[in-house]
């Protein structure tokens, strides 16, 4: 499994994970939607499952995917401030280049 993380959204991130209430939390992508062959992505805070594989990033960010998920694997975290501030989840190793 593999995971990449832009230095815009590693920033924002640590932030987050940095909050004393976060403590011992790890990110976890998760899917909220998917159809044919892509996805729809989010982002939440959490500990790793039984089914879960901690991915680390270049970014000293761990990152929990769920093993029997393949469109997780090769996903990218991008924090954009234009057009609109937030993040982008998109995974290029399987075709998915941003939302439609």
């Amino acid at each position: 499994m593999n995971c990449k993380i832009t230095r815009n959204a590693a920033k924002v991130l640590k932030l987050e994970l940095d909050k004393p209430e976060n403590e011992g939390k790890k990110l976890r992508v998760v899917i909220t939607h998917a159809h044919g062959d892509h996805a729809h992505y989010g982002l939440d805070l959490d500990t790793p499952k039984d089914n879960d594989t901690v991915v680390s990033t270049d970014k000293e960010i761990d990152v929990i995917l769920e093993n029997d998920q393949p469109l997780l694997d090769g996903v990218k975290i991008d924090y954009l401030y234009l057009p609109q501030e937030g993040f982008v989840i998109t995974n290029p190793s399987k075709g998915n280049h941003g939302d439609h």
